[in-house]
């Protein structure tokens, strides 16, 4: 659940990290070795995770000795849902430098993830021998002990850190959900409402409270709860589901679906949604739209036979008698003490006027039912599927909901629920990326467009496309081999698609010594670099494209912006209060959706004046090139809206307005230049101004521009 992207642990540290290992001076024969271990950083900082792996590889390769390649190639693994391969990663790092207290605290995590919970404490407790105050570790930990059921020992750990840090939110969070394991609602409260008091506009609070609510059959102040953590953080799809489970509960059936619809929208395949969602529209007689539900659910989950039947029971409903029968057919085959199925499915071939069969289902049914009884005097459990001699769980028979997992066939017309093992996803992919250079501030900008061929795939697009006549003109030409777009959201590479262009790069080279003066081919040698994460050769050949040709506006508007990524990766510091490395787990495993994850912080901290000086001198050269784009191409719109961006991390608000109105004004269907806009109006206290632009952002298809608007205008 909630997850295209899926988890956000390593995007959001692994840059603090690289920041604080220092890189030893190369020796004539290392810089080769070294370069590539800083592309490598690129690609892993900007989320190009296969890629970054290709770059570490190779210094392996050269260099097997070395810690550090081991350490980063474990991160982009992790990042990629491979927790063995990051182990296995930094054990070999652990095993060159068995000092780096981030590598046992990142092991850590890679064990938790694999449910090695006695070995995840055992590197939490090394890395603190290091860093015996470092909080995420300690949250780590005492997650890991409520996942072990040692409750006392991660309520013990949890005291000690909030003696270092009293008003860590999270940490109350997790506490009150060691308590709540325990059976301690009170204290559980506690802690939750000293969460909310810290922070009142922290979702998470609200959710984890909500769930408390839940688990007392306390719906409406479950539902109030819940309803504040959908209005601060309005695209979580677990809380919609939550919510609709509680609005279930309250017999507000249409209110649950409207919540289910939701979860669709956001997520179209989440199957517990649309599980969910066929029960209640066959309840409200919409059996067409629950047989849609229930094709999807079983599209994607072949062997999932509460559907099938389910969908069998709809399909007599629509006089489809035929499909009902070989949905029937494939759950008594499965099930083969089902005694209702072969009740239902008499009652079918009746409907088809097959006499015969259906009189040869009723009597099996009758003669199977009389010896399951006799079985159940025995004291044996008998199930759809076989007779038992005991159940490892006491069923609740009352109960509204099942787990996913629970595959007992005579619950099919129960709600979903999540088990109570699975651990929460993260965010749904097209929220916020939860990339390591995402600062914890009030005002999340739309990032800088980039002239390039990867776009990232939206579960949902979120806007109209974007379209540019010099962009469009030079493919026309078809200069080079694939087209470019205009775009703000980069896509990783695939293994195939950096083949690709490490071979483009190689074909460019000979073309250019054939003819240097080749602006074209120099340009597109520059792409090639900037999509491999080159940053440095990236600059070099649009500076000599530019060189070449002084008119190639293209060019000027990517120099920019790799300079600027350049900048972003120079220009982050680790602050030992901020850094973490969180482990996304759900303490209170049986109500779904709950989320105990933290979110990673970095903030930029100046290192010297020099730096300052250098930063200055950086940001002209940005904006300069951007001026000569607008100088050699008036109407293009993203060279004013990346200048904006520029000038609102300057502080210089005002000249940022001005810059996003200029965008607007050249693209009047541009809604990240409306948001931005809107937001900076609002950092100025320009509200009515900022929710105007914040309006017309969502008009143009940016959902997110509402949940601001309802923060701003709900106290």
């Amino acid at each position: 659940m909630e997850s295209t992207m899926k988890y956000k642990i390593m995007k959001q540290f692994c840059l603090s990290f690289i920041l604080l290992i220092a890189v030893i001076i190369p020796a004539k024969s290392q810089i080769n070795t070294n370069r590539v271990l800083a592309i490598g950083k690129n690609a892993l900082y900007f989320e190009d995770y296969v890629l970054s792996i290709q770059y570490f590889n190779q210094v392996i390769k050269a260099k097997p000795y070395l810690a550090e390649p081991y350490l980063y190639r474990a991160m982009a693994k992790f990042s990629l849902d491979d927790f063995k391969g990051a182990e296995y990663d930094l054990n070999l790092c652990i095993e060159r430098n068995p000092f780096l207290w981030y590598a046992y605290q990142c092991r850590g995590a890679a064990r938790q993830y694999q449910n090695n919970l006695k070995g995840a404490i055992e590197d939490y407790d090394k890395g603190l021998e290091f860093r015996p105050e470092d909080k995420q570790m300690l949250i780590n930990k005492s997650i890991a002990y409520i996942l072990s059921k040692e409750y006392e020992l991660a309520i013990s750990t949890l005291n000690l850190l909030l003696t270092y840090q009293p008003k860590y939110t999270q940490a109350y969070l997790v506490r009150g959900a060691a308590y709540s394991e325990q059976g301690d609602t009170l204290l559980s409260f506690q802690d939750f409402n000293k969460a909310i008091e810290l922070d009142k506009y922290y979702h998470v609070a609200y959710a984890q409270r909500g769930i408390l609510y839940i688990q007392q059959e306390n719906y409406q102040a479950a539902l109030k709860d819940f309803d504040e953590a959908i209005r601060l953080e309005t695209r979580r799809a677990g809380y919609h589901i939550n919510r609709g489970l509680i609005k279930y509960h309250l017999n507000d059936l249409r209110g649950a679906m409207d919540d289910y619809n939701i979860v669709i929208n956001i997520e179209p395949q989440n199957t517990i949604a649309r599980f969910n969602r066929g029960l209640l529209r066959s309840t409200v007689g919409d059996a067409y739209g629950a047989i849609e539900d229930f094709n999807e659910v079983i599209k994607q989950e072949p062997d999932n036979f509460m559907a099938i039947y389910n969908r069998a029971i709809l399909s007599v409903d629509a006089r489809q008698f035929r499909e009902a029968i070989a949905d029937l057919d494939k759950v008594l085959a499965e099930y083969p003490n089902f005694v209702p199925g072969y009740y239902f499915r008499s009652e079918v071939k009746k409907k088809m006027n097959d006499v015969k069969g259906a009189d040869t289902d009723y009597w099996y049914a009758y003669d199977l039912e009389q010896k399951l009884l006799k079985e159940k005097e025995r004291g044996k459990i008998v199930t759809g599927k076989a007779t038992l001699d005991s159940k490892s769980e006491q069923d609740d028979e009352s109960a509204k909901t099942r787990e996913k997992s629970d595959k007992n066939i005579e619950k099919f017309n129960r709600l979903v629920v999540y088990d109570k093992e699975e651990e929460t996803k993260s965010k749904y992919a097209n929220e916020i990326r939860g990339r390591v250079q995402d600062r914890q501030v009030k005002i999340d900008l739309k990032p800088q467009f980039v002239i390039t061929y990867y776009e990232r795939v939206e579960s949902i697009d979120q806007s109209i496309s974007h379209f540019d006549k010099m962009v469009s003109d030079y493919n026309n030409r078809h200069f080079l081999s694939m087209l470019l777009k205009v775009i703000d959201n980069e896509a990783p590479l695939t293994d195939e698609q950096a083949e690709y262009h490490f071979k483009s790069i190689d074909d460019y080279s000979l073309i250019l010594e054939k003819n240097p003066e080749n602006a074209n081919a120099c340009f597109g040698r520059a792409l090639d670099y900037m999509v491999l994460q080159d940053l440095t050769e990236a600059i070099n050949d649009y500076d000599r494209t530019i060189k070449i040709d002084p008119t190639f506006a293209m060019a000027y508007f990517n120099r920019a912006v790799v300079r600027h990524k350049q900048m972003e990766i120079a220009n982050y510091k680790d602050d030992s209060e901020t850094l973490t490395f969180s482990f996304q787990s759900n303490p209170l495993k049986n109500i779904p959706g709950s989320s105990l994850s933290s979110n990673k912080t970095l903030t930029l901290i100046p290192d010297k004046k020099q730096d300052n000086l250098n930063q200055i001198t950086d940001f002209d050269l940005i904006i300069r090139d951007y001026e000569t784009v607008i100088r050699l191409n008036p109407d293009f719109a993203y060279a004013y809206f990346n200048k904006g961006n520029i000038r609102f991390s300057q502080k210089d608000f005002r000249t940022a307005i001005a810059d996003y109105t200029a965008a607007v004004e050249h693209n009047i269907d541009f809604p990240e230049a409306y948001f931005n806009r809107g937001l900076t109006y609002l950092y100025l206290g320009n509200t009515e101004q900022g929710i105007s632009d914040l309006s017309k952002a969502g008009e143009l298809g940016m959902i997110e521009a509402y949940g601001i608007i309802k923060k701003m205008t709900s106290d």
